[in-house]
């Protein structure tokens, strides 16, 4: 074998095994591998639990584990004990999921179309309406949902291209159209919004007047071109990790979520092809914070 040859072989096998090393340690949902994970900072799979196409998932200050999937919500000890359970109705399909300060868990429902509170009984405590457009398929209604601190609702209205911001009442206070079909919304200390748009293959991000004051796009980043932007958080540094859905034709292609830099350069990204199909979200766990108390920003 040619030198060059062997030198080249290398170091692709040495990108390789780098791009399988977390540069921090992290839980996820894994939507097509039907599994919501922790994985320690080495890469190592420290923890994960199988269900039905998850979607959102927390660690709460206690330790445990709260994450949504196609048919509910759970909350799990790290040994897997339940200590807290929402079944969806059926013909129902849930993707979105919130801790809130009060001890309740925010949860989004395609098909019923609503937001509900649910307590700790497991039982609706609230309930707001939630109206999308005719032919709107049940799949395609809703994703990505957030209680602010004031207490409005931002939902990511898939399949119309928007997100909705409702009162504590459910009245609809604005409606922002956005490229693609928004997949996560996220409310930013400054007043900002950071939405990831899922097969727009765009992030923005926009200031209190809703202009984009960032945004990344589909080949901003080399070598990464942005497939299905899902998942996202938003670090103390100001990086911010994507989650870059690979369904849809591109299991296996790249990685399957990057830290990017205001200025738009990779600093970690994670590539397991082995053990993960679609990351779909992400949250950081090196990253201090109360999620029910909204210090994570994601």
């Amino acid at each position: 074998m040619k030198p060059l040859l062997i030198l080249r072989l290398v170091g692709t096998l040495f990108v390789t095994a780098l791009s399988v090393q977390a540069a921090r340690p992290f839980l996820c949902s894994d939507h097509n591998g039907g599994k919501v994970s922790v994985v320690s900072a080495d890469g190592k799979i420290e923890w994960e639990y199988a269900c039905k196409s998850p979607q959102d998932c927390w660690r709460l200050p206690n330790g445990n584990y709260l994450f949504c999937f196609a048919t509910g919500a759970l909350e799990l000890t790290p040994e897997k004990k339940k200590v807290w359970e929402y079944k969806a109705p059926e013909k129902v399909e849930v993707h979105a999921c919130q801790p809130l300060p009060s001890g309740r868990v925010l949860v989004v429902e395609c098909g019923t179309s609503r937001i509900i509170e649910v307590d700790r009984a497991g039982k609706v405590a609230k309930e707001i309406k939630l109206t999308t457009a005719p032919g709107i398929h049940l799949h395609n209604q809703f994703r990505g949902a957030r209680k602010t601190k004031n207490g409005h609702y931002l939902v990511c209205f898939k399949g119309e291209g928007k997100i909705v911001e409702l009162d504590g009442k459910g009245k609809i206070l604005r409606e922002i159209k956005v490229p693609g079909d928004p997949h996560e919304v996220v409310p930013l200390p400054n007043g900002h919004l950071l939405i990831t748009c899922g097969d727009g293959h765009k992030v923005i991000e926009l200031d209190r007047r809703e202009k984009v004051v960032w945004e990344l796009n589909e080949n901003d980043l080399p070598g990464n071109p942005l497939r299905l932007m899902a998942g996202c958080q938003r670090l103390p540094n100001g990086n911010t990790v994507f989650c870059n859905y690979l369904g849809h034709g591109h299991i296996g292609e790249q990685p399957q979520f990057f830290e990017v830099t205001r200025d738009k350069k990779v600093v970690w990204q994670f590539d397991d092809h082995a053990h993960f199909k679609t990351i779909n979200q992400i949250q950081v766990l090196d990253v201090p914070g109360d999620v029910q108390k909204g210090k994570i920003l994601r």
